[in-house]
């Protein structure tokens, strides 16, 4: 059994996925599988990887969560990591992952850097742990910039497995209809300081998409996975008012990137459902960001953002 399975789904990356996989084929740590799942792409992006020493999986075109669903069902390996097939990874990310595998964690957490195609970079560093349960990890981890992307991670995949994890298919921010319960469910946590993972912004790519209607699918999309998670994590007994006020926050930060109709829509459903009641008021700065943004989360982000 190799330590790692490394699933990098496919769809019209020819001009990215060779550095993605070579990337992977220059760790310094060698004992993993790389499993490609080729939905359906339009281009040349297998051509390029046919002789690359990897496992490929063909599909129809059915989107990322399928394609990763499809990949983990492949994948032999103790920990399961998935990496978007444009960006890539630094030479010694499985090395530091192993060294913190010797508490048998079910989550492993690694940093990332941004990476613009001026050659800018932005670095995010964090605080590393281990030993944390997942609601004690999940409370460090949302003081940070990046929670809910799968490619943050290394999971054991004898837990992923056991409770039945997936990527919900046929939406966007599949992420955060997921990688919230996998990190708060988990019995142990370890996040490590190395900066492993290049996160590299294409304009033209669905996240970064301006167009009002992919907005509009982004935030229906979002809005089901906020009801999902509410309802499982209220089937647990884990402690819930800080998962409740973090999706309750994101969702209602997710709405001010529609346009005003449709924004002034949803703040009405959100009000309507007591969605703002989620948000923790044990800080007197929680007591006025609450009111603040039952008034106005437009204005409230756009003067947070300004200062």
């Amino acid at each position: 059994m190799p330590k790692f399975s490394i699933i990098i789904p496919v769809y019209n990356v020819e001009n990215y996925i060779e550095k993605c996989l070579q990337s992977v084929l220059n760790q310094s740590e060698k004992d993993y599988e790389v499993i490609v799942v080729n939905d359906g792409t339009k281009d040349n992006s297998i051509q390029k990887i046919k002789d690359y020493p990897v496992k490929i999986i063909n599909q129809e075109n059915k989107g990322l969560s399928a394609a990763r669903n499809k990949g983990q069902k492949e994948a032999t390996g103790e920990y399961l990591i998935f990496l978007d097939s444009d960006d890539y990874f630094e030479k010694d990310l499985l090395k530091e992952l192993k060294k913190s595998l010797k508490n048998n964690p079910d989550i492993v957490r690694f940093q990332i850097q941004e990476v613009f195609g001026n050659n800018k970079i932005i670095k995010y560093e964090e605080e590393p742990f281990e030993n944390q349960t997942g609601e004690e990890a999940f409370k460090k981890i949302t003081k940070y910039h990046f929670v809910e992307n799968a490619w943050c991670y290394a999971i054991k995949r004898s837990y992923y497995e056991k409770n039945n994890f997936k990527f919900k298919e046929k939406t966007l921010h599949e992420d955060f209809g997921l990688v919230p319960l996998i990190v708060i469910k988990a019995t142990t946590v370890n996040s490590i300081s190395y900066i492993g993972y290049n996160y590299f912004q294409r304009q033209n790519s669905i996240m970064n998409s301006n167009d009002q209607e992919k907005t509009k699918k982004k935030v229906n999309d979002f809005y089901e996975h906020y009801n999902y998670l509410l309802k499982e994590i209220e089937k647990t007994t884990l402690e819930k008012d800080y998962f409740k006020s973090f999706i309750a926050n994101s969702l209602i930060l997710k709405i001010t990137e529609l346009g005003k109709k449709d924004y002034k829509k949803y703040k009405k459903i959100l009000l309507k459902e007591k969605i703002f009641d989620n948000i923790l008021t044990n800080t007197t700065t929680r007591k006025i960001k609450k009111l603040f943004l039952k008034i106005s989360p437009k204005l409230f982000y756009r003067l947070k953002n300004n200062k």
